[in-house]
């Protein structure tokens, strides 16, 4: 077992993608799928499946990630005793959700890429109800999700901005000629959100619990971007952050209702595994991303 072998692994268990692993560690693919299977052969197990386009991490390969990254944690510490951390290299993996991933954290990467231009960031969008996981399974180095106030003995977990959402219309829409809103003047309207599972669907739905509604009609996305077009064309009532429509509200294509959604707290969470050895790297980024948001704190 050789450590390129383990490497090439981390790499591959971390894109899900042997081309993009290739692209990363500057191989062909012939190379990173060579020893891939070279290593599943020393070991005896299939480390992923292949399942038609989609390549996973069997059981097996969870496991030995697991063990795999502690390694390679240890190794990366004891080199970076013996390099000048002015000039960082290496790869880091970061995931989030869609929302922040294209509202939140392309400043972060563009700051960062700017005071280390020598590091590989591996992105992964990943659904916010399964990024915990990927640090549990060290698919991720820093993940960044939306959700309520976070309590967790096995991540470190930092609240760096609290979010507000809201309902949105198309101008046209009759709602949005009142000043005042009362909850009748829901009954009969199309809401457009999330699918079920997602945190804020969740406390979504919750909201309306407390108030004895059940009767809700939905139309389920698995993006904003569905949901802001379709309340554009006036299909529906558009639940969602404010940073995914200012561009929109700004424009004029869509309004804020003048409700307020009671006991709805939801943060931009910056977490690690707390057993994570943070490198050099993982702190620069984790430093940037606090930077970087901070400002769009205090610009809000």
């Amino acid at each position: 077992m050789e450590l390129r072998q383990l490497i090439t692994f981390r790499t591959v268990a971390s894109t899900l993608n042997f081309s993009r692993a290739a692209e990363v560690l500057n191989y062909v693919p012939s190379n990173v799928t060579m020893q891939i299977k070279s290593l599943e052969d020393e070991l005896g197990v299939r480390l992923f499946d292949r399942l038609s386009k989609q390549l996973v991490l069997t059981t097996a390969g969870k496991r030995f990630l697991t063990h795999i990254q502690v390694v390679l944690d240890k190794l990366d510490e004891a080199s970076s005793v013996v390099h000048d951390n002015k000039s960082l290299s290496g790869t880091l993996t970061i995931s989030a959700n869609e929302v922040l991933c294209a509202y939140r954290l392309p400043a972060v990467f563009r700051l960062f890429r700017s005071l280390h231009p020598g590091v590989r960031i591996i992105f992964r969008s990943v659904p916010n109800q399964h990024l915990k996981q990927t640090l549990f399974e060290g698919t991720a180095d820093v993940v960044f999700m939306l959700d309520e106030p976070i309590l967790s003995t096995g991540l470190t977990v930092e609240p760096l901005l609290e979010e507000t959402f809201r309902f949105f219309v198309a101008p046209n829409h009759p709602l949005a000629k009142l000043t005042v809103l009362q909850l009748e003047d829901f009954h009969g309207e199309v809401f457009l959100v999330n699918e079920k599972g997602c945190t804020y669907r969740t406390m979504f739905d919750r909201s309306f619990e407390k108030k004895g509604i059940d009767d809700i009609t939905y139309l389920e996305f698995q993006n904003a971007e569905a949901i802001k077009q379709c309340a554009m064309t006036e299909i529906g009532i558009a639940f969602l952050p404010e940073v995914t429509v200012e561009a929109e509200v700004e424009r004029g294509e869509l309004v804020a209702l003048p409700w307020q959604i009671p006991d709805l707290h939801v943060y931009t969470h910056m977490a690690w595994h707390k057993d994570k050895w943070l490198s050099p790297i993982i702190l620069s980024f984790i430093k940037a991303a606090k930077e970087v948001i901070a400002i769009e704190e205090h610009s809000c």
